[in-house]
């Protein structure tokens, strides 16, 4: 999809305005004054026979959601130490974004873990969080944590925009996934979390947690923990943040394969301008070359408690109100 494409089409190739592959995976769009901006994994450099994991986090605008300009790397990696958890060969995962209006800072959060040719790099997984004064950074690295003292995997970040209070919600690995408080200036958890729909272990614990609220009911798409290969994602619902949480099953409506379209959702957009327009944004990894990973973005039809997800070759934003 390249600047001259009036459509949303996925599972292409996705070409910014300068004609190069957009390097944005696992990522997120936000809406900031006038601009969309789209912020996820770089993974230029992640090619068969490296042990290159990322090139940092990267950033795009748009002010269509159609044409997007590389606004560049936002939070680097460090080259010059193999043991700081940004080096290149260090697994980070699935930036976040949240603006901070008591403190006037974007506070972003990613997942850690150790090297990619750690066997058990998987299995101790921590949280980073780094801070900027615009949206387009640069983002610099303040601390690491473990939240609550738990292996914290995939996760989403959501900030309720009456009172400002934020939370996160995560994987804990390979059992459950947890809500938790965030504090008053994001940069850490406040102590207090509660713990939804756990699961003996992989394929059926909860991963890629994706949050959304619509009304008065709260949403959760997550999928199963199968690694790179795709699975059937799964809807949860709730009154309320902390839950209780109910799984609703799977969204997909003529997913054959059951494999989410071939995909992941990694987080749920809500268009500001469109009256009930949720996306669900998603990635269609490549596991054998990362940077050759397709994005898949797809409206969501909500009917009272219901989600579906339906595939679409293309669509347009002018379709919805």
């Amino acid at each position: 999809m390249s600047s001259q494409v009036s459509s949303i089409r996925s599972g292409e190739v996705w070409l910014d305005t300068a004609g190069k592959p957009i390097q944005a995976h696992g990522g997120s769009v936000y809406h900031v004054n006038d601009t969309f901006y789209f912020i996820g994994e770089n993974k230029e450099h992640h090619k068969p026979g490296t042990n290159i994991w990322h090139g940092g986090v990267r950033c795009y605008s748009s002010k269509d959601l159609y044409a997007w300009q590389d606004e560049g790397v936002i939070l680097a990696p460090v080259e010059n130490d193999s043991n700081h958890p940004l080096h290149p060969t260090r697994i980070m995962d699935r930036p976040h974004v949240l603006y901070n209006e008591r403190t006037k800072k974007f506070v972003m959060w990613v997942k850690f873990a150790g090297t990619v040719e750690d066997s058990r790099a998987w299995q101790i997984q921590y949280m980073g969080i780094a801070t900027a004064d615009a949206i387009t950074g640069p983002f610099t690295l303040v601390k690491t944590l473990h939240p609550m003292g738990m292996n914290s995997g995939d996760f989403d970040l959501y900030k309720d925009e009456r009172d400002g209070k934020a939370y996160i919600i995560f994987e804990r690995v390979h059992t459950e996934l947890i809500v938790a408080d965030l504090s008053d200036d994001y940069l850490d958890v406040s102590g207090y979390y509660t713990s939804h729909l756990p699961f003996p272990g992989p394929p059926h614990t909860r991963e890629a947690p994706a949050f959304f609220k619509v009304g008065h009911r709260y949403f959760l798409i997550s999928s199963g923990t199968t690694g790179y290969d795709p699975n059937p994602c799964d809807y949860a619902l709730a009154p309320l943040l902390h839950g209780p949480w109910t799984s609703m099953g799977d969204p997909c409506v003529n997913d054959t394969k059951r494999t989410t379209f071939d995909s992941q959702v990694t987080s749920v957009f809500r268009h500001p301008h469109k009256k009930n327009l949720y996306i669900a944004i998603a990635d269609r990894w490549n596991k054998q070359d990362l940077s050759d990973s397709r994005y898949v973005w797809l409206p969501l039809t909500l009917e009272g408690d219901t989600v579906r997800i339906h595939w679409r070759d293309s669509w347009r934003l002018d379709e919805f109100e």
